[in-house]
């Protein structure tokens, strides 16, 4: 049966709307301590990256307690130390982790919770940190609140990072975390600078946001990349094809906001915390303004030629600020309640009109979606629902179609699709 791509699982996506006024009061809250550098106080309770810290982990608490206990704070920390932090800095992330069935599986959203101002190094001047990042924290803890009450297959862990602006260490310490827990990481959704919808000069770009996703994995290797790039899936890596699907799911969502994937790992030149996770194989991928502002970011506050510099309350727009939290409370929905995605998909096709398409079974999957589209096109155009673990698409040649494999919950829910190569010879 052919049918129309994640219609099916438009209501598995369904979730409560963002309160554009409980963000702005976390933005609001977080604003307060004046500065959130990474090496600002971590003692004092009204001022710095601790209080900071300590009040995202309150928040978490009171979701918790809303739901009756199904999100759990943690607290991991480690020392680093670089050129950002010559004379070492204890990094603490701030952990809500609502378990899933699967303990092992999960879905990972974050937006960082320090801020800087011109120079790096100054971690006493005000500086108020609202768009970069206090919107991906907001954003996160009203995930959260919109999640929390719905029972999922996977885990979902949300974090407040540390130390994104002095070296992505509170991301590099959350990837080994998951590493070394033997989590099996679906998706991570980093959200930096994710709350205004006027750019520099006055540019108004408030209906869209962008998704950066990397093609090949950084985590590959030569052979596997050469591999990837005989099979045709620069635009198809596990990262590349999250974007694509929250594209989708965007397009579920009323009001004609709109993802663009944006075919890099981040901005030209820069960074952020998904960095770290994509180093190690997992899915990954960035939310970021349509336009940024860039007299809003790492700005001492001042006003100079009739210009305010400074990243203050006053550069955001918290109605688009909700829309992108729609977006990714979605996204998690749909992803943390359906399987596991196939761990590989392969073909056999050569010298032939038809196509073999075989994957390795998911457990819990109560079927399977194979897509497919012509390869000089970037958007999943066909699709068929199937049993088992195998199937042959007639009068489909290999040679000028691309394939992938999705695992289905009963619900309709459908994990990311599984780019196919070539199948083991036998």
């Amino acid at each position: 049966m052919v049918i129309l791509p994640l219609l099916a699982a438009a209501a598995a996506t369904a979730a409560p709307a963002p309160d554009p006024a409980r963000l702005k009061a976390s933005v609001t809250a977080l604003v307060g301590f004046g500065t959130r550098h990474t090496l600002s106080s971590a003692t004092d309770p009204k001022r710095g990256i601790g209080a900071a810290r300590t009040w995202a982990a309150r928040q978490f608490e009171s979701i918790g307690r809303d739901c009756g206990g199904c999100i759990k704070v943690e607290r991991i920390s480690r020392s680093f130390t670089g050129p950002r932090a010559p004379g070492g800095v204890v990094v603490e992330d701030v952990l809500g982790i609502q378990p899933g069935r699967d303990p092992n599986r999960v879905i990972i959203i974050g937006g960082h919770i320090d801020s800087r101002v011109t120079d790096v190094m100054n971690a006493t001047a005000d500086a108020p940190g609202a768009n970069d990042d206090a919107s991906g924290v907001a954003l996160v803890l009203e995930t959260a609140r919109l999640l929390s009450k719905r029972r999922f297959d996977a885990t979902i862990v949300y974090v407040a990072f540390s130390a994104e602006e002095q070296g992505l260490w509170g991301a590099e310490l959350l990837a080994d975390t998951a590493a070394t827990r033997g989590w099996q990481v679906t998706a991570m959704l980093n959200n930096d600078i994710v709350g205004n919808s006027i750019g520099q000069g006055g540019m108004r770009d408030a209906n869209r946001v962008r998704v950066f996703s990397e093609g090949i994995r950084a985590s590959e290797d030569l052979p596997q990349q050469q591999r990837r790039r005989g099979e045709g899936g620069e635009d198809d890596g596990p990262s590349r094809a999250l974007a694509k699907t929250i594209d989708g799911i965007a397009d579920t969502i009323p009001g004609g906001f709109d993802v663009v994937v944006d075919r890099r790992p981040d901005r030209f030149g820069r960074g952020g915390d998904h960095e770290p996770f994509l180093k190690r194989g997992y899915p990954a991928v960035r939310f970021s303004v349509g336009a940024e502002n860039w007299d809003r970011q790492h700005q001492d506050l001042r006003t100079e030629g009739g210009t305010v510099y400074g990243d203050t309350i006053e550069g955001m727009d918290f109605a688009y600020l909700a829309k992108v939290t729609a977006i990714n409370a979605a996204t998690i929905a749909r992803l943390a309640a359906a399987p596991a995605a196939p761990a590989s998909v392969g073909l056999v096709g050569d010298l032939s009109r038809d196509t073999q398409v075989s994957w390795t079974p998911v457990a819990g999957a109560a079927g399977y979606r194979i897509r497919w589209r012509a390869n000089d096109t970037a958007v999943w155009s066909k699709s068929q629902d199937v049993q088992g673990n195998a199937a042959t698409l007639r009068h489909v040649p290999v040679d000028d179609t691309f394939f992938a494999v999705s695992a289905l919950a009963a619900d309709g829910s459908e994990s990311l699709p599984t780019f196919g190569g070539r199948a083991p010879r036998r």
